[in-house]
């Protein structure tokens, strides 16, 4: 999986099926409508069974070989989306983020490095470039400026290139926009440790862009000369994503 990306219907992946079996298996007519009750019961419940339907449909959506689940309005209103077969689970003993490329001071952090440094929060509005929003999401972590700052960018340098351990998902942003005050390495979301699902343990979040700019599962930041299109921009969507300034929407910016 990876960023909560743009959607066309004939490029989406199938998320990770089960150890064992198959991708795209079919399910049968009963497990789809207890599937799709479920999802209409956790819009009309209290907020505490919504919060633990929530749970439940996010922990499915990562093991749903027919990608029905992500159709359904979990996680808090964000939909988890797939461009790999399976990602794998890194946590405080085994998470790295290295920052190389065009830079004086390469460097490697843990996430107790990361923890331990100046943390930021924003409460901003999540916009997908598929028309769905989660207002006022709180995110928390390290503004990315910070660790371009630590690591010395050389003169030469114009661009900064994300990488991300699932192996296929990558982003880029201008030196310019990634040293903005609202451009993170998160750690939280939600006011909560990143989970798996939502990219955790670390993601960047670039809160004025569509989220597909915010990659998951963040393993690398390489600075370089010029940008690189991204995964999606290397399937047609825009590179510089300023919600209501790209791929054809109007939608109004971010608060």
């Amino acid at each position: 999986m990876n960023s909560e990306r743009p959607e066309r219907p004939e490029e989406r992946e199938t998320p990770e099926a089960p150890e064992g079996q198959d991708r795209g298996k079919p399910i049968g007519r009963r497990v789809l409508l207890g599937t799709l009750g479920l999802g209409a019961l956790g819009v009309v419940a209290a907020p505490t069974l919504q919060g633990g339907m929530e749970s439940f449909l996010a922990g499915a959506a990562e093991k749903d070989p027919t990608g029905l689940t992500g159709l359904l309005p979990n996680g808090g209103g964000f939909r988890y989306y797939s461009v790999t077969s399976s990602v794998p689970r890194k946590n405080a003993a085994n998470y790295r983020l290295k920052i190389d490329g065009l830079v004086d001071r390469p460097a490697t952090y843990t996430l107790a490095d990361l923890r331990a440094m100046p943390q930021t929060r924003m409460v901003k509005d999540v916009q997908c470039v598929t028309g769905w929003r989660v207002p006022g999401t709180p995110f928390e972590g390290v503004r990315l400026s910070r660790l371009l700052d630590a690591a010395g960018v050389r003169s030469s340098a114009g661009a900064v290139r994300f990488t991300c351990f699932d192996g296929a998902y990558t982003e880029s942003l201008t030196l310019d926009q990634a040293r903005r005050a609202d451009v993170m390495v998160a750690l939280r979301m939600q006011d909560k440790n990143l989970g798996h699902s939502h990219g955790g343990p670390v993601r960047l979040y670039v809160a004025p862009m569509y989220f597909y700019k915010s990659a998951k599962w963040l393993s690398g930041i390489t600075v370089t000369e010029d940008v690189q299109p991204g995964y999606w921009e290397n399937r047609g969507y825009d590179i510089d994503a300023w919600v209501g300034k790209s791929n054809g929407r109007d939608d109004e910016p971010t608060s």
